[in-house]
Formats: structure tokens, C-alpha cells, sequence
């Protein structure tokens, strides 16, 4: 039935080389005679069942799953890792401080409550959290983002009010009746990103971030590192202007913050300026010598030590009117229940800011999961960040992700696992019982400084740009939209502006796919464009059509013209060409003799009493002697007698598609043209089947598993219709 040899052996350059010997397989063998289904005898209540059947396994697995701590914490090697976790914890508590004081300005939020942010969320990502090396808690990016939100339901307008003693002084903002309505609009947008992140979690829709592409990540977040840098001119310079949201934000940041530089303050931009030097200098630093250093130097906490010694010994706040952090509570506060009223106003933004954490804190984990060997699960990611936001916001703090800075920090100083993060929100847990007030005179430029340094980083990414255009114009687009729309629209909008057009590039790419018109590379079994490589060359009265798209609505219109372009072959002209043809032959036919028309499409007909003859295409007619019949040929209007459709980089087909193709292939079938199809997959064959495709003169002999099996299929009928006539 089937003769099928295969030969392997290696040659003297030892070079495989393989020999197949077997029948031309077409759909219909293989469906009867090579490949059978596998009867399903569990039914869908069986299926059911197991499901939702519970076992000591499948419960020690969810609690594993549910608290990844629990895999790791007993087995954990105290000589080897312990050490190198606490010296890891602590460098990386030495960041996280005066990171946690600078966030929490971008957040619109008084300092204590980026502390508060820095060890609670940090405290619980060590029991829910997969990996061991990232650093949570206040990232710039999502505190800018949750600060938009903060200002723009509180604004400094809905807080002016009048001297009490009634005189004509103009009114001012009341900023701790703001702050306090600001720190409301944080916790409960926190509450609400963390619901959301739950949900999400455990739904199983960790898949989510794959949209969030990484030309899409990268000039997102660039912009926001923009939106960051023009929120802290004002602090830099201490100039005193009201902060804005919404769209063309930042270009009213900067008008404003250049309208009131005549009002800037010396001491505090002097200031500013020489911390944001020596910061720099000693990024750079650390940078070059990371090798040679064993721990990183503290740049930040030394500025912010020195800084508040000098604030404090110069009483800059009294006497140069420098701005300071100010009143900072000692100890923690009570858990307190949100404001649910303000759900409706924040539930968009929460969206935005869930999904944004959670494709930051994938990224990283991701990243240091490949370097050091081990797995995290994207979904336990979700949850982890989740429970995170959601508990700790009942203790006033924002949303928090992972932060890249403190991450390398935690990595590079040995961390083995999340007890490094364990140590760090310890020692801010430290921070804010015992000594949080010492830090009260720290000046807010100071911690401008410091969060213009760390986002030098995220400006490198402006480099994207020229690696883009050498690579993919289209991932460039991508970035450049994320960009300027998250620049002017605000970051919210931005980010939808983003998503949306990077999935319109997904339907250009499907709507504008590239296609070709394939050549066999003589002695193997390759089929390459021929318009692209000299060796491929096309079969005489074949063409092979390749598409690398599926075909669905939004292209099958495109899927069809592109056919036709490509082959160079139209059923509609045709069509007409042979109506035409017919047409003229009738009239220089004898009146008064039947006719019989007939398409020649052969090399040779020999009928009772009439011989056709047919050399390189032209046919010859040749009149019989009898006086009550005249047979008249019409010449074959193309060369072209197959047209072999290439489906292996089709991944799905739906009902327009499929209607489509029928159509395309009934139009040439009514010209001689027969059309096969090849490469087809299983599962495009099951939906093809679902799509009842394969009825009226549609079979499934026309479905051929390789481009070389339809290609011998189709010599064999160009053979057969060797001593053809198709009559009509």
C-alpha cells in the first residue's frame, strides 16, 4: 500500500543526509489510511470531577503555590545565605529611604507615607512574591502616575480659603486639608489596583503584559521619566506653582515653572545643583568600579545625611526659606478604612496602574529568573502584587511595584532570596518608629536631586530610537506614539493611545502581509521566491502562492487581490477574454453549419473525424470533410493549468475566510485553473471541517500536507489532461 524508505548516513564531510521514497499524500489518504483520532471515553462530568476532586496533593500544591515561601524557607542554607542577604538588605534599606522620602513627592503625598510604602508592601512580597531578587516598593513611574490622579481629584483650587481674622490678604491653599484629601485618593486607588491585581492573578490573566510590548514599555516609561524631571524643576529651583494633570501637563509645568524662575530661590537651587552633581559623579562611578566595589556606594543616604546636617545646623528652612520635608509622625499608623466613594473616579486609572506595575515587576523578575536559574509565575506575580497594594493600603500607603535601581543594588551585593528585602523593610520599619524625625529638616530639592539622578537610566532608553530604525520601523512607530502621547496626553491616556496603536500595527501587519510567488531549488525540497533567489525556479503551468498571514475578514479581500497580482492570473478577465473568443469565432464560422466549441487544452485531440494538433501553446485548426458539422477550437488563454496555494504560515481561517477561498477557487475552476491547497496545519484542518469547507465540489483531496506533494499532484493532471478536450 504504502513503500516508504528512509535512509540516513553521513557522508565523508559528515554531513546527514536523508532519502524519503513515498506515494503523493493528499488529505483523503491521510485521513483514511495514515492518521486516526483518539477515541475520548472521559466524559465532560469525568473531566468535571477531576477538576474540582481534592487531595492532599493538589493542596499541598495550591498552598505551595499561594505562599512560595513555604518551598524555599525550609530548605533555606543559613552559613551560605544568610550573610549575604543581611549585607544585601542593608544596602539596599540605604537606597530605599531616600528613595521612599522622593516618591512620595511624586505620589502628591506628604514623605512619611513613601516609609510606610517601603516596608509594609516589602514585608508581604517576601511570603507571596516568586522571585528572590527583586526589590518592591515606591517605583517614579507608577508614584507619577498615581500622583496625576491625586492632583487632578484634589487641586489646590478646591482648598483656597480666606483669612480668618477677615481682611483683604488674598486667599491661600489650605495644604494640609489637601494633603490629607490627596492621601484618600492614593490609598483608595492603591486598594482598587490591588483588587484588580488579584483578580487578574487568579483568573490566571498574567498573559495581560505581553501587550504591553517592550518598544511600548520602553518609550512609555521614558516619557514618564520626562513627566518626573518637569514635575521636580519646581522643587530644584524652589519656585512655587501649583501642580497640574491631565493632558499637555507637562507643557503647563514648564510654562509655568518658567514663568516663576525670576522667583527662584538661590540657596535651594545651589543646593540642588551641587547634590545632583555629586550624585551623578557618583552613579558613574559605581558604574565603572562595580566589579572592584564590594557594596555600592550610598550616594543617596549620604546626601541625605548631610544635607539634612546642614539644613539643620544653617535652619536653612527659617532663614533662607528653603523647602523641607517637615513634620514626619513617629511610628506606624493605625489600619483605617478607605474612602469607597471615590471607586468610580479612580476605577480607569487603576486599570492602567495594575497593569503597568505588574508588566515592570514581571520584566525584572523575569530577567534575574534567567540569569540565576530559576522560574516565576506570572500569575502568583499578579496575587503576590495584589495583596501587596490591597493590605498595605489600609495602612496609607500608594501602589508599588518593583524598582529597577534597587533590584541591581539587592542583586549585585549578593542577595540569594527575598530575606535581603525582609532586612530592608525592617530597617525602615526602624526608620520610622525610632528615628524618622530626624529627617524633618531634609530639604525637598535634595530629594529632587535624587530622583533626577536615578532616572538617568531611563533616558538612555532615548537610544531605542536609532537601534529601531535599523531593525523594525514599525517597533519604532510603537515607541515613538508611546512617547509623544504619553508626553502630551498624560500618562492614563498615553498608555490606551499606545495599546491601541500597538494593536492596530498587529491588524496592519495581518492586513498587509508579505507574499510571494515560489521557485523549486533544484535537488532539495526547498521553495524560495523566486523573485528573491536566482536558484528558485517556477514548474511550467504552476504557480505556488505564499502568504505568511492567516486569512480572516480584515484581510481576505487583500489575501484574494494579492493572488491575482502575483500569479498574474484574473478569472474575471478571463472570463471575458473567452466570452469574447467564443464570440468571434461564431461569427466567422459557416452559417449554415452546426457548431461544436471547443477549448483546446491539449498537445493532441484525435476525434472520429477531426484532428487538432497544438505545438508551444498555439493550436491549429484543421476542418473535417463533412458537410454537417464544423468543430472550431478557442486557444488557451493561459499557460498557467494549477495554482498551489502555500498555507504554512496560515494560523487560523474563519467563516469570511473560508467563504472567500471557495469563491476564489469555483472563479478559477471555471477557467481550467485548478487550485490546491498545501502545508495546511491540523488545527487549521479542524476548523476548515468546523467551517463545513469541504462540501459541494470542495474536498479533501485538494488538500495536499506538503508544497512538493501538491506539485507532483499537479504534473500528474497536467498529464492526464494531456489527451483532454474540455467541451461546451
Amino acid at each position: 500500500m504504502e513503500q516508504q524508505e528512509v535512509e540516513v548516513r553521513e557522508d565523508s564531510e559528515s554531513q546527514l543526509i536523508y532519502r524519503i521514497e513515498r506515494p503523493v499524500y493528499d488529505e483523503t489518504f491521510i485521513r483514511s489510511q495514515l492518521l486516526h483520532h483518539k477515541e475520548n471515553s472521559t466524559t465532560f462530568r469525568q473531566r468535571l470531577a477531576q477538576c474540582f476532586r481534592c487531595s492532599s496533593h493538589k493542596a499541598k500544591a495550591a498552598l505551595l503555590s499561594f505562599l512560595p515561601i513555604l518551598s524555599w524557607l525550609p530548605s533555606y542554607p543559613v552559613k551560605q545565605y544568610l550573610f549575604s542577604d543581611v549585607v544585601s538588605g542593608l544596602s539596599t534599606a540605604v537606597v530605599q529611604l531616600p528613595q521612599g522620602l522622593a516618591y512620595a513627592l511624586l505620589a502628591a503625598v506628604p514623605p512619611v507615607y513613601g516609609l510606610y510604602s517601603s516596608f509594609y508592601p516589602v514585608l508581604l512580597y517576601t511570603f507571596f512574591g516568586t522571585s528572590r531578587h527583586v526589590s518592591i516598593g515606591t517605583f517614579a513611574v507608577i508614584s507619577l502616575m498615581i500622583g496625576s490622579v491625586a492632583v487632578r481629584e484634589a487641586p489646590d483650587s478646591m482648598f483656597y480659603v480666606l483669612p480668618a481674622n477677615g481682611s483683604n490678604a488674598s486667599a491661600f491653599v489650605d495644604e494640609e486639608a489637601r494633603d490629607a484629601r490627596r492621601v484618600q485618593v492614593a490609598v483608595v486607588l492603591t486598594s482598587l489596583v490591588g483588587i484588580i491585581q488579584v483578580l487578574l492573578g487568579v483568573l490566571r490573566f498574567g498573559f495581560v503584559a505581553i501587550y504591553l510590548t517592550e518598544p511600548l514599555v520602553r518609550g512609555f516609561t521614558t516619557a514618564a521619566s520626562m513627566h518626573v524631571v518637569i514635575s521636580q524643576l519646581k522643587y530644584l529651583l524652589g519656585v512655587k506653582t501649583q501642580r497640574f494633570g491631565g493632558p499637555l501637563s507637562a507643557v503647563y509645568s514648564v510654562k509655568a515653572v518658567l514663568s516663576g524662575i525670576t522667583n527662584t530661590n538661590v540657596v535651594t537651587f545651589i543646593l540642588g545643583l551641587v547634590c545632583l552633581v555629586f550624585l551623578f559623579v557618583i552613579k558613574d562611578l559605581n558604574e565603572r568600579f562595580k566589579k572592584k566595589l564590594p557594596v555600592p556606594i550610598p550616594g543617596e543616604i549620604i546626601v541625605v545625611i548631610v544635607s539634612t546636617g546642614v539644613s539643620y545646623g544653617m535652619s536653612l528652612s527659617a532663614d533662607y526659606k528653603v523647602d523641607v520635608v517637615g513634620d514626619i509622625p513617629t511610628g506606624l499608623s493605625a489600619p483605617a478604612v478607605q474612602n469607597f466613594s471615590l471607586f468610580p473616579n479612580v476605577i480607569t486609572d487603576s486599570f492602567a496602574v495594575a497593569i503597568v506595575g505588574f508588566s515592570m515587576d514581571i520584566s525584572l523578575a523575569k530577567i534575574f529568573a534567567l540569569k540565576h536559574g530559576y522560574a516565576v509565575d506570572g500569575n502568583q506575580e499578579l496575587i503576590a502584587l495584589g495583596l501587596c497594594n490591597f493590605i498595605s493600603s489600609f495602612f496609607q500607603t500608594f501602589a508599588i511595584t518593583s524598582s529597577m535601581s534597587r533590584s541591581l543594588v539587592q542583586e549585585s551585593t549578593g542577595g540569594k532570596t527575598q530575606i535581603a528585602g525582609l532586612v530592608a523593610s525592617l530597617v525602615v520599619l526602624l526608620v520610622v518608629v525610632a528615628i524618622g524625625f530626624v529627617f524633618q529638616p531634609l530639604p525637598q530639592t535634595v530629594l529632587a536631586a535624587i530622583v533626577m539622578v536615578n532616572l538617568m537610566g531611563m533616558f538612555r532608553q532615548f537610544r531605542d530610537i536609532f537601534t529601531l530604525w535599523r531593525t523594525s520601523k514599525i517597533e519604532l512607530a510603537i515607541w515613538l506614539v508611546a512617547f509623544v502621547a504619553s508626553v502630551l496626553l498624560g500618562l492614563d491616556y498615553g498608555l490606551l493611545v499606545a495599546i491601541a496603536f500597538a494593536i492596530l500595527t498587529v491588524i496592519y501587519r495581518t492586513q498587509s502581509p508579505r507574499s510571494a510567488v515560489l521557485g523549486h531549488v533544484n535537488g532539495t525540497a526547498l521553495y524560495c521566491d523566486v523573485d528573491e533567489y536566482e536558484e528558485a525556479a517556477e514548474y511550467e503551468g504552476i504557480k505556488i502562492f505564499h502568504c505568511n498571514s492567516s486569512i480572516y475578514f480584515a484581510n481576505s479581500d487583500l489575501y484574494v487581490n494579492a493572488l491575482k497580482e502575483k500569479t498574474g492570473i484574473s478569472p474575471e478577465q478571463l472570463q471575458a477574454a473567452q466570452k469574447a473568443q467564443r464570440k468571434q469565432k461564431k461569427v466567422n464560422s459557416k452559417n449554415n453549419s452546426p457548431l461544436k466549441i471547443c477549448q483546446g487544452v491539449t498537445h493532441e485531440v484525435l476525434p472520429q473525424n477531426v484532428t487538432e494538433e497544438q505545438k508551444n501553446g498555439q493550436l491549429q485548426d484543421r476542418h473535417d470533410e463533412s458537410d454537417t458539422e464544423e468543430a472550431i477550437f478557442l486557444e488557451p488563454l493561459t499557460s498557467v493549468h494549477s495554482i498551489i496555494l502555500d498555507w504554512t504560515s496560515a494560523n487560523f481561517i474563519d467563516s469570511v475566510g473560508a467563504k472567500v477561498i471557495k469563491q476564489v477557487i469555483k472563479e478559477y475552476a471555471a477557467v481550467d485553473v485548478q487550485v490546491v491547497i498545501a502545508g495546511c496545519n491540523r488545527a487549521l484542518l479542524a476548523e476548515l471541517d468546523a467551517l463545513q469547507f469541504f462540501t459541494g465540489v470542495m474536498s479533501t483531496d485538494m488538500m495536499f500536507p506538503t508544497v512538493h506533494d501538491a506539485v507532483l499532484h499537479c504534473q500528474k493532471f497536467q498529464f492526464w489532461k494531456t489527451d483532454q478536450t474540455l467541451c461546451f
